[in-house]
């Protein structure tokens, strides 16, 4: 193939993939800055939740995003979770760093303001090592983090933590 058209291949591709790169750039920057807010979190499927108040740093690069958040629980419990994504497009892929201290490996897709995730943790949780991660942004100051699991017992779907947080 003759070099101009290698180079018209190139910039064709180019063209393309810029404006996904463009709209995750833009998105992963709305995620950016600091966080705080409260919600839910079940240590365990059965078990009673636990209300926690959590605050997240969040930072934004070209094509990726790093989380790092502390929730406190019943005054005395105080966890820190993390996650690392690339944006490859609107896929991502990453790891989450939970509770405990294990790393569990994200992978999914950006679904208008929500990445929506697979997780497969690093041991068994709930009776297996798969679980659903949502970071979705909500209006211009919030950020709404859900993890959804399902119930070994009754195979039905259960959310294991539903944090709401509005910047600042």
């Amino acid at each position: 193939m003759p070099l101009t058209a290698r180079l018209l291949c190139v910039a064709l591709v180019l063209s393309f993939a810029a404006p996904a790169l463009a709209d995750e750039r833009a998105f992963l920057h709305s995620l950016a800055g600091n966080w705080s807010g409260k919600g839910t979190v079940i240590m365990r499927i059965g078990t009673p939740a636990i209300s926690v108040n959590c605050r997240l740093r969040s930072t934004a690069g070209v094509a990726s995003v790093s989380m790092k958040a502390t929730c406190r629980g019943m005054l005395v419990v105080n966890r820190t979770i993390s996650a690392d994504l690339t944006a490859r497009g609107n896929r991502y892929v990453g790891i989450y760093v939970g509770p405990a201290g294990g790393r569990s490996t994200l992978s999914g897709r950006r679904k208008g303001d929500a990445i929506d995730l697979a997780v497969r943790w690093n041991k068994i949780v709930n009776g297996d090592r798969a679980a659903e991660m949502i970071i979705e942004k909500v209006g211009a100051s919030g950020l709404r983090l859900r993890t959804i699991d399902r119930d070994p017992s009754t195979g039905k779907t259960v959310t294991t933590s539903d944090i709401a947080l509005n910047r600042g």
